[in-house]
């Protein structure tokens, strides 16, 4: 097999690129946006998806990188359960 062409290599810099984007932004979704454990683990799933369709030989390097620091974000972030219940203000009778 020769060596990848500029057009080979662009390609993947290109998908790299896109990689780096995904795992950015579902980090910090993750971090800043109290989502419940359900949430969090349903968006690594697709963060998942998309790097093994940019990447299909990709999953073990997946697991190697990104798997473990996913799972200690959620550990940490993400909420057991659904974020507390909002309770209202009571009704206040103005006098007059």
């Amino acid at each position: 097999m020769g060596a990848p062409t500029p057009e080979q290599l662009a390609d993947e810099s290109r998908r790299l690129r896109n990689v780096r984007q995904l795992v950015d932004i579902a980090t910090a979704l993750i971090m800043q946006s109290n989502l419940t454990v359900d949430d969090a683990e349903a968006l690594v799933a697709g963060v998942r998806a998309r790097i093994l369709a940019l990447f299909p030989d990709g999953e073990g390097a997946y697991e190697l990188i990104y798997a473990s620091r996913f799972r200690r974000l959620i550990q940490e972030y993400a909420l057991s359960r659904h974020p507390g219940v909002v309770i209202p203000f009571p009704n206040r009778r103005v006098c007059g």
